[in-house]
């Protein structure tokens, strides 16, 4: 059953091993997503899924690895999904929402941990026939199950904004996508275009829909909380929970 969804950026500034000591501007999210995870632990997490979009260009769910490296990122830090050792790597690359839910999995002593990653080019239709899928595992296990949600907003918020600096278009929308996560708004995320999101960097729409489908699929109520919203590098970072309460509708 569903109890928990935790969402983080997919932002290696996350582990500090990549980031160094001195960078302070790091500190904020990070706290924000050891306070969000304490949450939902808090609430009695039996295991997680971690929900995230592929670094290539594919559609539908695909087989993540279980382990991997962040050295394209300039450390060889390697992170385990499975807990047995990270050269026990079986599939291919490990996306970079896989590399941040296993790093947070051993950071966070969050426990039996799994992947359900899918390509970052799925249709919204698409999207909610998955989360729908999702929802159906979560309503056939007795485990209470966290989903920790990896995904990024708009990449053009600030003038240095990677995405080619600010755009009027990209803070709408990513103002609209937190709006809609710190409320728990499954209908506004569902609703998110492939387009405009694409246009604007944002990186998460594909794992936030499979996320408010399976919630919309489980009727489960929940009470919403956001930690952390901002752009320290011109790109949006959400950090949030949704705790689900009472039995499902």
């Amino acid at each position: 059953m569903l109890a928990a969804v935790v969402f983080v950026p997919s932002a290696p500034l996350l582990v500090p091993e990549l980031t160094g000591p001195s960078a302070f501007d790091t500190e904020p999210v990070r706290s924000a997503v050891g306070d969000a995870l304490a949450d939902a632990a808090a609430t009695g997490i039996d295991r997680w899924v971690v929900v995230g979009a592929t670094d290539e260009p594919m559609t539908g769910p695909v087989d993540e690895a279980e382990s991997g490296s962040f050295a394209r990122f300039g450390v060889d830090l390697r992170v385990s999904l499975s807990g047995v050792g990270p050269d026990a790597e079986t599939g291919p690359r490990m996306s970079l929402s896989g590399l941040i839910g296993a790093w947070l999995r051993e950071s966070a002593s969050l426990g039996p941990t799994t992947a359900f990653i899918v390509g970052r080019e799925t249709t919204p239709r698409e999207c909610a026939a998955i989360g729908a899928d999702l929802a159906a595992l979560l309503g056939d296990s007795r485990e209470r199950v966290g989903l920790l949600v990896v995904g990024d907003g708009s990449t053009a918020l600030t003038p240095k904004a990677p995405g080619g600096g600010r755009r009027d278009s990209a803070v709408a929308l990513n103002d609209a996508i937190v709006a809609a996560i710190g409320g728990a708004d499954t209908a506004t995320l569902a609703a998110l275009e492939a387009g405009p999101c694409d246009n604007e960097g944002v990186g998460g729409r594909v794992a936030w829909q499979v996320v408010a489908a399976a919630v919309e699929n489980s009727g489960s109520a929940l009470v919403a909380k956001t930690g952390y919203a901002d752009a320290p590098f011109g790109v949006g970072y959400v950090v949030a929970t949704w705790t689900v309460t009472g039995d499902p509708a």
